[in-house]
């Protein structure tokens, strides 16, 4: 029997098994949240052969799509993938403009709204006071071709 005045000799091995099982969960975390990470509305946008607006700001870009029912939406506040009333888009437009007056403000409508309904989210953001208003489309494959 070893005397209790012995030394034990010490392990220099570290156990990596609790290692690999936290790293495996946080994989599977982060694979199945990764997907719902994708910000904005489903917006079929229409095709054009611009080019891309440069960032210049470190600011996020303020955001207001338009769906194909002709609802809208913002990017900024809670709610983003809720429907906002006319009101709520004038107010938030203007308090972002009024922390960040170089915020770039874009418009993402889908292909399928009538103009009128794009040209009336930008009245509102005209209302909110924004100078200048970009538009968000998906790049041409080709030459355009009506669709």
């Amino acid at each position: 029997m070893a005397s209790p005045m012995q030394k034990r000799k010490l392990m220099g091995e570290i156990n990596v098994v609790p290692y690999i099982d936290v790293m495996l969960v946080l994989l599977i975390i982060f694979m199945v949240t990764a997907p719902l990470l994708t910000q904005g509305v489903k917006v079929e946008l229409p095709k054009a052969g611009a080019e891309a607006i440069p960032d210049t700001s470190d600011v996020p870009p303020l955001i207001v799509s338009v769906d194909a029912e002709g609802n809208l939406y913002i990017n900024v506040g809670d709610n983003e993938d809720a429907p906002q009333t006319a009101a709520a888009i004038v107010d938030r437009t203007r308090i972002m403009l009024e922390a960040n007056p170089t915020v770039q403000v874009l418009v993402k409508a889908d292909r399928a709204v009538p103009y009128g309904n794009v040209v009336g989210a930008m009245v509102l953001l005209q209302q909110g006071g924004a100078d200048s208003v970009g538009f968000v489309t998906d790049p041409l494959d080709t030459y355009p071709v009506p669709e």
